[in-house]
C-alpha cells in the first residue's frame, strides 16, 4: 500500500491576512485532507476555517502536538500517513517546521519514506530578511538569546562580530514581553554604525519594518512590548 503525503501548511500570522499570505492551492488542498498534526487543535481549527475549510470540522482527525504532548512515541502521528491517507502538519503561526517544533515530525517522515510536500505561505524570517536591505545570500538565524543579561548582551556583540567578519546577516527573537529589554541590551552593546532592522507584526495592518544604525536608533527608540518581532543585525565595512 502507498503511503500518504504529508503537506507542511503555513499558518497566517497577523488576524485577517490570509487573502495576501495563503494561495488557492492551500485552500483546494486542506479541502483534500482530513487528518491534521497541529500545535494548538483549538487555533487550528480557527485557522483553517479562516483559510477556507469547508469540509465540516467534525470529520477531521486533529493530533495535538502542543508542548505537552512532545515526549512521547511519534507513532500515532504516523498511523494515517502509513495506511495512505495525506496529512497535513501545521504550526500555530507562519510555516511549520522553521522555528517550529513540527521539524521533528518532518524529519520523522523523511525516516519512513514518507513524501514530504511544503506548500507556499508566510515565513517571519524570511519577510523581515527580504524587507531589511540585508544580505539575503548569506544569514544566520539564531532563534532566542540568552535570558540572562550580561550572557545576553555577549551574545549581541558575538553576532555582531560574525556579520563584521563574514558579512552575514544575524536574525534572532524574543519573547515579545522581553522584546524592549532586548532593545536595550542590542544598543548598548552594538557599534554606533551597525545596522539593525526591526520587523514587528509582519502581514499585520500595524506593520513595522525600518532599518536604521544603531546610533539612530538612540535617537527613537520604538515600543516593541508584547509585539512580535524578528531582530537582524548587519555589520559591513
Amino acid at each position: 500500500m502507498a503511503k500518504g503525503t504529508l503537506y507542511l501548511i503555513p499558518v497566517v500570522m497577523a488576524e485577517g491576512a490570509e487573502q495576501k499570505s495563503l494561495t488557492p492551492f492551500l485552500s483546494q488542498t486542506i479541502n483534500e485532507i482530513k487528518e491534521y498534526i497541529v500545535e494548538n487543535e483549538k487555533t487550528a481549527r480557527r485557522n483553517l476555517k479562516n483559510a477556507g475549510l469547508i469540509t465540516k470540522q467534525a470529520d477531521l482527525i486533529i493530533h495535538d502536538y502542543g508542548k505537552h504532548e512532545r515526549n512521547g512515541s511519534l507513532k500515532p502521528y504516523f498511523q494515517g500517513l502509513e495506511a495512505g491517507n495525506d496529512v497535513g502538519l501545521m504550526s500555530e503561526a507562519g510555516c511549520p517546521g522553521v522555528a517550529d517544533p513540527g521539524a521533528d515530525i518532518v524529519a520523522e517522515a523523511h525516516k519512513r519514506g514518507i513524501k514530504v510536500v511544503p506548500l507556499v505561505g508566510p515565513s517571519s524570517l524570511l519577510l523581515a530578511l527580504m524587507g531589511s536591505g540585508f544580505n539575503g545570500q548569506s544569514f544566520a538565524f539564531h532563534g532566542y538569546l540568552p535570558i540572562d543579561k550580561m550572557d545576553r548582551m555577549k551574545r549581541i556583540r558575538e553576532l555582531e562580530s560574525f556579520s563584521d567578519r563574514f558579512r552575514q546577516t544575524q536574525l534572532f527573537i524574543e519573547t515579545p514581553f522581553r522584546n524592549n529589554p532586548m532593545m536595550n541590551d542590542i544598543l548598548a552593546s552594538c557599534r554606533n554604525d551597525t545596522r539593525l532592522c526591526i520587523a514587528s507584526n509582519l502581514t499585520a495592518e500595524n506593520e513595522f519594518l525600518q532599518t536604521k544604525t544603531i546610533a539612530q536608533w538612540k535617537l527613537e527608540q520604538p515600543d516593541l512590548h508584547k509585539q512580535p518581532t524578528i531582530f537582524l543585525l548587519y555589520k559591513a565595512k
